[in-house]
């Protein structure tokens, strides 16, 4: 049996299989992007996939602390089509 790597959601705080988060990355060149591969060079954050979850991230600004830069609403939009 292949071990199915686990991540954390930076607001739930829940240990989840990889493919129910979503990445989103602080690239070197301190953009903001969804990681849709999971293998983006530069510092990750996961999500879990619900949209209060995405709500919550935006409220609290975790996401801002977590990557270390701010993060436009743009990418949070692109998270709400993403589920």
């Amino acid at each position: 049996m292949k071990k199915i790597p686990e991540r954390t959601c930076v607001i739930t705080k829940e240990k989840l299989p990889k493919n129910e988060l979503i990445r989103v990355v602080r690239t070197p060149e301190m953009n903001v992007i969804i990681d849709q591969t999971g293998r983006a060079n530069g510092r990750g954050a996961y999500l879990k996939k619900d949209i209060k979850v995405f709500e919550q991230a935006k409220k609290t600004k975790a996401l801002n602390r977590h990557l270390e830069v701010e993060v436009p609403d743009s990418i949070f939009e692109e998270l709400e089509k993403l589920v």
